[in-house]
């Protein structure tokens, strides 16, 4: 395993990178405040050295989520293009449109299927499941639906899931996202499709993006990646063959954060057990 060189800030990288594909939650903002170090560091690197295209694995198309970054003071000049899980996944969905679908997930999800020509139904008269999170994420987990899945598994439903993130940081808690439910019908049988972090179809959208930026092709080699998820926002750029700043204080926080700082020996076991490598490595993100 390669051990992550720790840089002070994104300024010791200027001179590695023309593009940034930088995480959300846990990078920029918690779901409730924004983090103005990570801002300014993104918005100086857009102005200074080129484009910032944000990468989320929200299951709301982007266009649907900006209201969200202006509400947690996300300053626009610290993004130039904005990629959602939502955006890869609606392509899945309008494959399996009209359904039925059982949507599973809070009534805020709801643009993610704005003219896909679905309809929807009871799980029992279901085609297939849609899902963005559990319905209530601040009461609910897995758990709550496994009754429900193992029904559905044993009859072949396939689940189209639009976040496969296992948990986000929500201020100072973890809630449960979309992927953890993905996860537990896997286990239980059931088949499972995802177009965001860590597969494929969300990193082909952010490079069209950065191409239409760059206004011409873009050297994969000078993209770098930055995320605090390991299974999603590492694995995702390791499997693109993409460099990866990892932000350790977002959602594994306490096992790599301690009373100094960042713990490499820490960091080391955590990216090792997960199979997983990060060139790079911040408490978090600056400049």
């Amino acid at each position: 395993m390669i051990t992550p060189a720790t840089p002070q800030g994104l300024s010791d990288l200027t001179d590695r990178y023309d593009v940034l594909l930088s995480d959300v939650w846990g990078v920029i903002h918690n779901g409730r405040e924004s983090f103005p170090e990570a801002c300014a560091a993104l918005a100086r690197w857009r102005a200074e050295r080129g484009p910032v295209i944000l990468i989320s694995n929200s299951p709301r198309p982007s266009k649907d989520v900006v209201a969200q970054l202006d509400s947690l003071k996300v300053p626009r000049e610290a993004w130039s293009a904005f990629v959602t899980s939502g955006d890869a996944t609606r392509r899945l969905l309008a494959e399996r449109a009209p359904g039925p679908a059982w949507r599973l997930g809070p009534d805020r999800d709801a643009p993610l299927y704005e003219g896909l020509g679905l309809s929807f139904s009871r799980l029992d008269e279901a085609a297939f499941i849609a899902c963005t999170g559990p319905i209530d994420d601040e009461t609910e987990g897995p758990g709550d639906y496994q009754d429900r899945f193992e029904a559905a598994a044993a009859r072949g439903l396939e689940m189209v899931c639009a976040n496969p993130d296992i948990v986000v940081q929500r201020g100072d808690r973890l809630i449960y996202c979309g992927g953890a439910l993905a996860q537990l019908y896997e286990t239980l049988g059931g088949k499972v499709a995802m177009a965001g972090k860590p597969h494929a179809p969300i990193y082909d959208l952010c490079v069209i993006e950065a191409e239409r930026l760059a206004g011409g092709p873009v050297d994969r080699s000078r993209i770098l990646c930055i995320g605090d998820g390991v299974a999603t926002d590492v694995k995702g750029a390791n499997a693109q063959g993409l460099d990866v700043l990892f932000v350790a204080g977002g959602i594994h926080g306490a096992e790599t954060i301690g009373p100094d700082g960042l713990n490499a020996e820490a960091l080391g076991r955590l990216l090792a057990q997960e199979g997983a490598e990060a060139r790079w490595a911040m408490a978090a993100l600056g400049w």
